[in-house]
This record gives C-alpha cells, sequence and structure tokens, in this order.
C-alpha cells in the first residue's frame, strides 16, 4: 500500500480481502492493536443504498456477543469513506484450509462443528441472522472457529428487503426455501450450517459443484453428498438438511447434541485405554 493511510484513528496496514463494495483492511488502532477495517469502495461510497446497508451491517453485529463471531468495535457510516471497525481474527478461511490440508477429522470436526453451533446460536439469541454461513465466512484457527461478515445480515422481525428471483448469500450453501424466494428466518441459518460442516467433513460442497442451476437443483431435491461424514455428526447433519424448516433443530440443540457425542467418544477413549492411573 505504500505509505500507510489512515482512516478515523486507525492506520491501515494491508489489504486482506476485497468485495464488490467495500474493502477490508488489517489496520492498528490508537492503542496499537491489531483490528479489521472495512471501508466502502469509491464507487459506492455516496450511494445511500450501500451505506444503508453498511449501518445494518453494524447494527447487526453490535447486537451480537459470542466468543466465536468476530465482535464490531467502532465504525463511522457518515465520513466521506464510511467504515467499519472488528474484531481483527487471525487463521484461515475454512475454504482456503481445506483446499491446502483436506477435510478436518475426528474430535478435532465435531469441536469445530460445535463450536460454530454454539457462534450461530450466539446470532439468534441476539435476535440476528447472519444468512452467509459458508466456508469463505468461517475463520479458522486450530480447531476454532470464528464466524466473520454480516454484510448481508438482519435483524430477526426486520423488513428482508431481498426480492423475489434475488439469491443472497453464497448458492451452495443456502437453504432451499431461499432459493425459492422464501424468507429468511434462524432454520435457514441452520441449513447453511450443516452445508458448512458437510464441506469441513468432506472437502466438498454437499451439494456439488457445476452450474448454479444444478446446485440448487440438487439443495432442492434434497440430494446432500454425505458420503464420508462419520456418525453421529451425519445424523445430526440430515436433521438439519430437513426441507421443512420448522423440522430442523435449533444451533442451541445442535451444539448440545455435538457436547453430547463428545463426551460419548471421551468415555469411549477411557474405556479402550483404560481409567487414567490415580
Amino acid at each position: 500500500m505504500g505509505k500507510h493511510r489512515r482512516l478515523g484513528g486507525y492506520r491501515l496496514l494491508d489489504e486482506i480481502g476485497r468485495g464488490s463494495t467495500a474493502v477490508v483492511y488489517l489496520a492498528m488502532d490508537p492503542r496499537g492493536r491489531e483490528v479489521a477495517v472495512k471501508e466502502l469502495s469509491p464507487e459506492v461510497a455516496g450511494e445511500p443504498e450501500a451505506i444503508s446497508r453498511l449501518a445494518r451491517e453494524m447494527s447487526a453485529q453490535a447486537r451480537v456477543r459470542s466468543e466465536y463471531v468476530a465482535g464490531l468495535i467502532d465504525g463511522e457510516i457518515t465520513a466521506e469513506r464510511p467504515y467499519v471497525v472488528m474484531q481483527y481474527v487471525p487463521g484461515t478461511p475454512l475454504n482456503d484450509l481445506i483446499s491446502a490440508y483436506g477435510p478436518l477429522r475426528g474430535e478435532r470436526l465435531v469441536r469445530f462443528a460445535r463450536r460454530l453451533a454454539l457462534a450461530l446460536g450466539d446470532v439468534h439469541d441476539a435476535g440476528v441472522l447472519h444468512r452467509d454461513v459458508a466456508p469463505g465466512n468461517v475463520i479458522v484457527m486450530g480447531d476454532r472457529p470464528t464466524l466473520i461478515d454480516f454484510g448481508i445480515a438482519h435483524e430477526t422481525g426486520a423488513e428482508q428487503i431481498t426480492r423475489r428471483g434475488m439469491v443472497v448469500g453464497t448458492p451452495a450453501y443456502l437453504a432451499p426455501e431461499l432459493i425459492e424466494g422464501e424468507r429468511a428466518t434462524p432454520a435457514s441459518d441452520v441449513f447453511s450450517w450443516a452445508s458448512t460442516v458437510a464441506c469441513a467433513a468432506t472437502g466438498r460442497p454437499p451439494f456439488g459443484r457445476g452450474s448454479l442451476h444444478g446446485v440448487c437443483f440438487r439443495i432442492l431435491r434434497g440430494q446432500a453428498d454425505l458420503d464420508g461424514v462419520p456418525e453421529p455428526l451425519a445424523g445430526l447433519l440430515r436433521t438439519a438438511f430437513r426441507r421443512d424448516p420448522s423440522g430442523r433443530p435449533t444451533a442451541r440443540w445442535l451444539a448440545g447434541a455435538l457436547a453430547g457425542a463428545l463426551a460419548d467418544g471421551d468415555r469411549a477413549a477411557t474405556r479402550r485405554h483404560g481409567a487414567p492411573a490415580a
């Protein structure tokens, strides 16, 4: 970037992400701590729709308190180049991690799935829908996921401005009702959680790759590829993939079931290897 630019009280260090309407920088706050700064691109910085979308993102993210969700720190919507400041999350996006090292295995996979369910439970408890749970929006450090990017999040009960026929989110991870133009609900996020966890477990999107039409067709038909996903995780994913949103469990329930699976695994390991020495 050449000489470091300042935005508000923040020194922008390196570009770490870029989308169609914003750029994300690694930055330093006035106390020398690393943060992430998301700044609207010059082309859209004066557009009311882009500014209102950023304001909704701030409002939604500000409500969520979770050790598994990147927290909102600051922001300025009325600046010449509106921006938000978020917790900087070290680690690797799940999709990059899988590409480089392959899928997650064993207890690491189950802990990852449980913690991502806890993140989603915290989002829903705050009255927020994330609407884009996908491998690109989960940063992983060890077996610890952090959910990022509330760019299309909505507060529960708020008017959803998505037009029928307009798909919002990462298509391969969307719930079928969203593809059909219905309203997003916590159950829609749960479906996307299951798609993301299935990808973490197998290294591939559960509804395949290829044309958008083909992927959406398989989602609508419920043709999830869970080959290689271990039980009991595979069974939990199947419940989260139910076609009827009312039949899917909540994120909190899934986190509890996965905690039970981890405890069962610990008990089985103890039986195999014998009780630890006193």
